[in-house]
């Protein structure tokens, strides 16, 4: 949209307006101490051509998923994401489209939702989904409302490899709503029963866990439910939901809530964002979902109709009956994730999970055996894995990103990340494969830091 700024005119009638004498006036009762007192450090100004080639120049400095051979994961991937869900999703009725307040005439809307939600629930193995949130771990923190509700306790255990952005959100909730973050250290491989049982306590509400970890791997979800169920409290699973459709699902491993990040679903990393938290849960918990939950009935005549059969919302019900303060749902981007596994189907996204995994596997196996580093950790990883490079990190990283390739995530540039996990795990990339890469590609990057490491 293009900005057009006030009038010095314009400015002076709305000064008018609302009896004020000036600027300086009007924001008298703002401490001189707060205030910038000088100018804004800002260029002389453009023309509208001189400022679209400025902008464009600074656009020209991001470098895409398009323009490089990725290996960055972390809870966003590059996923192949076919031409017909930009085609759909793009459609005039579902584009502009905003929140359904006059909602059963918008029956094509509540129809989608209620599309993806059935698939959210076959993906997770649970009995009920709502029409999703902002993010993973917006999601996570709403879980850990209804565990607290639930449990009338107040403590949440969160693995120490559960993505740090996710725990320190968390964090940062916890201090506003009074409860308490409690770290169970897992150095990012399986988690100790007996060290699980010692942490559980009778003012734990839930047990936050990732699966696969922040860190690539693939945790025993069965054994630790038992252990958290025993104790009173709630499991909470944070799943990348690809890899969902070759792992047993959590529903089935016992846990009580699951969530996530549905970006892998069908969405472009567009670098960051828009993204959507998917949320499911045991049907127990359904009316204290947040947000909004589409359902699907008939009408006197026998017709199939959709309906939001439940708005636990402070905008619906009165603010202290409401389950949450979630003011809306990523219904684009939740419909994005729908047509993305309508078009594959089971069979298709199993294979994009197969392929991921068969791939990463691929290339550690070639870092590995050509002696280049070795994997930080032990234990089963699906398509993601921290590999600990012999070599320089800075040369490695800059001679990659020379060569088009980015390498992963540099943990050592984590600043959340816990001690816990281990001075190795820092000093290494965490790498993600996706379908998308060849075996050119991974046998290129491999080749590279071969020489690389031949230079010396």
């Amino acid at each position: 949209m293009s900005y057009i700024p006030v009038t010095s005119s314009e400015q002076e009638q709305m000064l008018a307006a609302i009896g004020v004498g000036s600027v300086d006036e009007l924001f008298a009762d703002i401490p001189q101490e707060m205030r910038l007192n000088r100018p804004l450090a800002l260029p002389q100004a453009m023309t509208e051509a001189e400022l679209m080639r400025h902008c464009r120049q600074l656009a020209g400095q991001n470098i895409s998923s398009d323009q490089i051979v990725s290996f960055l994961g972390a809870g966003l991937y590059d996923h192949h994401i076919p031409a017909a869900v930009a085609h759909l999703v793009g459609r005039s009725d579902f584009y502009t489209a905003y929140t359904p307040y006059q909602a059963e005439v918008s029956q094509g809307s509540l129809q989608a939702i209620y599309e993806y939600q059935t698939l959210i629930c076959l993906l997770t193995g649970m009995d009920v989904a709502n029409a999703s949130v902002y993010d993973a771990a917006t999601a996570i923190v709403e879980a850990i409302a209804i565990a607290r509700s639930v449990t009338r306790r107040g403590q949440v255990i969160f693995a120490d490899d559960v993505h740090p952005d996710h725990t320190a959100v968390a964090r940062t909730y916890s201090k506003g709503q009074g409860w308490r973050v409690k770290t169970l250290e897992t150095g990012g491989g399986q988690i100790e029963i007996s060290s699980l049982e010692e942490s559980l306590g009778q003012d734990t509400a839930a047990v936050v866990l990732s699966q696969p970890n922040f860190l690539g791997g693939i945790i025993d979800l069965k054994a630790v439910a038992d252990v958290v169920h025993q104790a009173g409290a709630l499991l909470i699973v944070c799943v990348n939901p690809v890899l969902l459709s070759v792992l047993a699902s959590p529903g089935e491993c016992g846990a009580d809530i699951v969530v996530g990040e549905g970006q892998p679903l069908g969405n472009p990393l567009s670098f960051g964002g828009p993204t959507l938290g998917f949320f499911a849960a045991k049907a127990q918990y359904l009316r204290r979902l947040p947000g909004r939950i589409v359902g699907r009935t008939t009408d006197c005549d026998g017709r199939v109709g959709y309906v939001l059969t439940l708005q636990a919302r402070e905008q619906h019900i009165r603010r202290q009956r409401a389950s949450s303060n979630i003011c809306s749902n990523q219904a684009l981007n939740a419909l994005a994730a729908a047509v993305y596994l309508a078009l594959l189907g089971p069979r298709g996204l199993k294979e994009v999970a197969e392929h991921s995994i068969q791939k990463a596997h691929y290339l550690a196996e070639q870092l590995t055996q050509k002696g280049l580093g070795d994997l930080a950790l032990a234990g089963p990883y699906g398509n993601e894995f921290v590999f600990r490079p012999k070599a320089d990190l800075d040369m490695i990283w800059s001679n990659s990103l020379n060569a088009g390739y980015l390498p992963g995530l540099r943990l050592d540039q984590v600043p959340q990340l816990p001690p816990s996990l281990g001075e190795s795990v820092r000093g290494g990339l965490l790498m993600a494969v996706t379908e998308k890469r060849t075996r050119a590609e991974l046998d290129g990057l491999v080749s590279l830091w071969e020489e690389l490491s031949e230079r010396g």
